[in-house]
């Protein structure tokens, strides 16, 4: 035991290096992820025809698929269309275009539970079409999403892993560095483990404490990623 935390003191710096990187993915995909959600369901819900058909497919087709053939078909798949990109921009592309599937459906159903009374009583006031959504339904939609909308960044941060398969200089890259280095695979993917568990303990507690600020009394919508 003693050997393992001299290990994990002297290996710190790279593993801190590479949780850096997995939170700059976490969030670029969240963030990026959440912009492509909001326009898919608001597309859903109330775009036309067309518009609704593409937002179903693209949720479908990306929750439907495992992240990991996502990131490959954007890596190596792009460039045989003339598009090559690097590692990190590949990572968040793959991302958040897997997490902005998932956040449609959790503000999706965030936007039906408001109910049309609330939309017919913005018409009522003068208050056009898409007037009504971004000052009334929306404000009420995102903080109604956010119990079932917390689980998304939590599955992301560790879903980020994958992204070491195309050699992004993330936690679980350095890990393997340092397996590789110190002949020590158990002892790295202990440490991995450990700093993992922490950025997921401490990135819950923020979004229940965010949770608890913006609960609408009343309100509840569940929601687990599948």
């Amino acid at each position: 035991m003693a050997e393992w935390f001299y290990f994990f003191y002297t290996a710190l710096p790279a593993f801190l290096n590479g949780a850096l990187v997995t939170l700059e993915l976490t969030a670029v995909g969240v963030l990026a992820g959440f912009v492509l959600g909001l326009a898919s369901a608001l597309g859903r819900v109330y775009g036309g025809r067309w518009l609704r058909w593409l937002a179903i497919g693209y949720i479908e087709l990306f929750r439907g698929t495992p992240l990991l053939v996502q990131l490959f078909l954007v890596y190596y798949g792009l460039p045989g269309l003339g598009l090559t990109l690097d590692r990190m921009p590949s990572a968040f592309i793959a991302l958040a275009l897997n997490s902005g599937a998932y956040q449609a459906e959790y503000l999706r159903g965030s936007i039906l539970a408001i109910g049309e009374g609330q939309m017919m009583a913005g018409r009522a006031i003068g208050l056009s079409r898409w007037q009504t959504i971004r000052y009334i339904i929306l404000p009420q939609a995102l903080r109604l999403a956010i119990p079932a909308w917390s689980n998304e960044p939590v599955s992301l941060l560790k879903s980020t892993a994958v992204a070491f398969l195309i050699a992004v200089p993330d936690l679980m890259t350095r890990a393997k560095a340092l397996a590789v280095q110190t002949y020590d695979p158990i002892g790295a993917y202990i440490a991995v483990a450990v700093i993992y568990l922490a950025m997921v303990y401490v990135l819950d507690a923020f979004l229940k404490l965010l949770e608890e600020r913006a609960r609408i009394p009343g309100y509840s919508v569940e929601g687990k990623k599948a």
